[in-house]
C-alpha cells in the first residue's frame, strides 16, 4: 500500500525547548495509525508539527509532495484535517454553521449542501440539532460536530488528537465506530493520538510508540496488542 504520508528526522521545539528528537513514521493511504505513548511523550506535538503549528524541521512528505516548509493554510489546502484535543467548535454558531464553515477552504465549492446531509447521516444526532448552538451541545456531540466539520474539508488526512478525552465510554465506542465507518467509505486516512490505547489499536492498522520525544517501538496494531511490555505498561492486562 501507498505511503499517504512519510515523516523523517522530524524534530520540533517550543522556543529553546525541543520537544520532537527527530522521529520517523508512515501513514498508508486509507490506513489508520496511532501514536501512543504517555503524557509528554510528544504525541500532540507531533500532530502539530505535520499540521505546521509549531516550529518543526525534518521532512514531511504528503503524497510525495514536501509539506514541512509550508505555512498551515496551505497544509489544509492540500487536503489535511486537525481535530484538536479540546474540539474547537464555535460555540455561537448553529451545528449547521459549523459545517459550512469546515467547508469555507475548499476550492471545489460545488456539494457543500449535500455532503452537509452525508454528515447528518453519519451523525443523526447533529441532523437532530442542525439549528441549535453549538455551544450547547454536550461534550460528545461537540466531538462529532468537531469531525463532521474537519470531514467537510473532505480531506485526504484526518489528524484526530484525543478524541475520547473527557467523553463517557458508549459516546466514545459510537464515535469510533463511525471513524471506522467515515475509513472505510470516504477512503479518509487517520493519524491518531489516543491516550485510550486499548481503544486505539482496535481502531488502527499500525502504531507507534514515542516515550520523550523519540520512537522506541513501531509495528502493526496486532503486534503492539500482543506485546507484553506494551500490554503491562499500556493495556493494563
Amino acid at each position: 500500500m501507498a505511503a499517504l504520508l512519510e515523516v523523517s528526522g522530524l524534530k520540533a521545539a517550543y522556543g529553546p525547548t525541543e520537544v520532537l528528537h527527530g522521529i520517523d513514521f508512515k501513514l498508508d493511504e486509507g490506513g489508520i495509525t496511532a501514536l501512543l505513548g504517555a503524557n509528554g511523550a510528544g504525541k500532540t506535538t507531533t500532530l502539530r508539527a505535520v499540521c505546521g503549528t509549531v516550529a518543526r524541521s525534518g521532512e514531511i512528505r504528503l503524497m510525495g509532495e514536501r509539506i514541512d516548509h509550508k505555512a498551515t493554510e496551505d497544509i489544509v489546502r492540500l487536503g489535511v484535517a486537525q481535530v484538536p484535543e479540546g474540539r474547537g467548535t464555535f460555540v455561537n454558531l448553529s451545528v449547521e454553521e459549523n459545517l459550512k464553515i469546515g467547508a469555507y477552504i475548499r476550492r471545489a465549492r460545488d456539494g457543500v449542501a449535500r455532503d452537509i446531509e452525508r454528515m447528518y447521516q453519519y451523525f443523526p444526532l447533529l441532523a437532530e440539532r442542525r439549528r441549535q448552538q453549538a455551544g450547547t451541545l454536550s461534550g460528545g456531540e461537540q466531538q462529532m460536530l468537531a469531525i463532521a466539520r474537519a470531514l467537510m474539508l473532505r480531506p485526504r488526512l484526518l489528524v484526530l488528537d484525543e478524541p475520547s478525552f473527557g467523553l463517557a465510554p458508549l459516546v466514545v465506542a459510537s464515535i469510533f465506530r463511525i471513524m471506522e465507518t467515515v475509513r472505510r467509505e470516504e477512503r479518509v486516512s487517520i493519524l491518531l493520538v489516543e491516550q485510550n490505547a486499548a481503544l486505539a489499536l482496535e481502531l488502527a492498522d499500525h502504531a507507534y510508540l514515542l516515550e520523550t520525544g523519540r520512537v522506541v517501538m513501531a509495528g502493526t496494531a496486532q503486534e503492539f496488542q500482543r506485546n507484553e511490555q506494551v500490554r503491562r505498561s499500556y493495556l493494563g492486562i
